[in-house]
This record gives C-alpha cells, sequence and structure tokens, in this order.
C-alpha cells in the first residue's frame, strides 16, 4: 500500500496516458483492465460517475470520479472519438462484445461503444474475424508505472493493482463507511474488504470509541 505522498510522487512522474489510466485506478479504485475496457459511454462527467462492465465476478458495478479529472477525461474521449471517426471512414470501429455486431450492426459507429483508451493499431477480432481497434494492452501501463516507480525512489513493490488497494486504504483512513468501500470496490463480501481495516491497525476504520468524543 501507498501512502498518498507516495501516489503523488509517482505520478509527478508519469505523463499522457499511463498518468491518466493511474490517476483513474487511485481515484476510483479499479482494476488497471477495468479501466482499459472503459467505453465512452461508461463515463459519466456530470454526475461523476464510472460504470465498470463485467468486472472480476462477471458483475457491473458504478463507481466515483474525481471532479479533478474531468477535463482530462474529456480531452481523452476527443481524441478517441477522432480515432472512431477516422476507423469508420474505412468501414471498421472498436471491437465489440459478443454477438453485438450482429444485433446492431452499425453499433461501432456510435460514439457510446468507443474505447476511451483505443490501441494505436487494428486487429483481427478473435470471434468473427473481421478489423476492428481493441483497447490500449496493459502492458504499456505496467511498463510506465514500473519506471515511475525506480525514478521517484520507491523501493517498495508497486504494481498496477497497488493503487486499487491505496484508494480503499485511504477513504477508510478518512472516515468512510466499509459498505460504501465494500460496493466501490465491487466485493461480493465484506470481510474481503475488512482486509483493508487490518492493514490500518483497527479493526473498524474511521470509527472513534465514545471515550474519545467526549470533551475534554
Amino acid at each position: 500500500m501507498l501512502n498518498k505522498v507516495e501516489v503523488q510522487v509517482i505520478l509527478q512522474h508519469l505523463k499522457d496516458t499511463p498518468k491518466l489510466v493511474t490517476q483513474l485506478l487511485y481515484g476510483c479504485g479499479m482494476r488497471v483492465n477495468e479501466c482499459l475496457r472503459l467505453r465512452v459511454k461508461d463515463l459519466d462527467l456530470h454526475k461523476l460517475a464510472v460504470t465498470i462492465h463485467d468486472g472480476k465476478g462477471k458483475k457491473d458495478r458504478v463507481t466515483l470520479l474525481s471532479r479533478s479529472l474531468v477535463p482530462l477525461l474529456q480531452q481523452q474521449m476527443a481524441h478517441a472519438l477522432a480515432v472512431q471517426q477516422a476507423d469508420n471512414s474505412r468501414g471498421l470501429g472498436p471491437s465489440l462484445p459478443g454477438a453485438l455486431h450482429k444485433k446492431y450492426p452499425n453499433a461501432f459507429r456510435q460514439p457510446g461503444w468507443m474505447f476511451v483508451f483505443p490501441s494505436s493499431g487494428i486487429c483481427r477480432h478473435p470471434f468473427h474475424n473481421h478489423w476492428c481497434r481493441h483497447h490500449l494492452h496493459d502492458s504499456s501501463i505496467r511498463k510506465a508505472i514500473k519506471r515511475a516507480v525506480m525514478a521517484a525512489g520507491i523501493t517498495k513493490p508497486v504494481s498496477c493493482h497497488t493503487f486499487r488497494h491505496s484508494f480503499a486504504t485511504h477513504l477508510l483512513e478518512q472516515g468512510t463507511d466499509i459498505r460504501t468501500v465494500q460496493e466501490l470496490l465491487g466485493h461480493n463480501d465484506v470481510r474481503t474488504t475488512q482486509i483493508y481495516t487490518h492493514v490500518l491497525g483497527q479493526h473498524y476504520a474511521g470509527t472513534a470509541s465514545p471515550l474519545d468524543t467526549l470533551p475534554p
């Protein structure tokens, strides 16, 4: 787990897309592939919410979005939609889930289905073999984070998932209800979330003894 200063220092050594993705991992508590699979329709910049589809356990959930990321995401989505428009002119677009391409043949032209973080190249879809554009591969983010951690002089092990852990721990530190954290992380069982309270060294994070609340 990283403290807030360490998170800030690592972010200072990142730039462009890897920085934005890492900010989302820490700011939303997402897994890296949940983040890279985001489509334009999954972001609600007005309600500051992110819908994560088909997460671990094949579950959907909604998590929070940092207001500070709204301008950056607007720029990123504008870039993604420009890529989609160029692809559409060639008769292709983003890869679509399941059999959606059969049910809605023109879905690849709809802005909502475009990946927020599109890959730089096109490929063959593994199921129907059509040319399409997938999302950015997680290896580029992992490598960028590794370089940033080294540049920041942090010796503890840090991975993409570390930012999700830090998101949960820091929310509990500031007194967020454990059930809320459970929902944001998408844990089926609150006992999984309670692991973070033990990391904090307190069984009920954010809960003060009534004795401590008495006036001096």
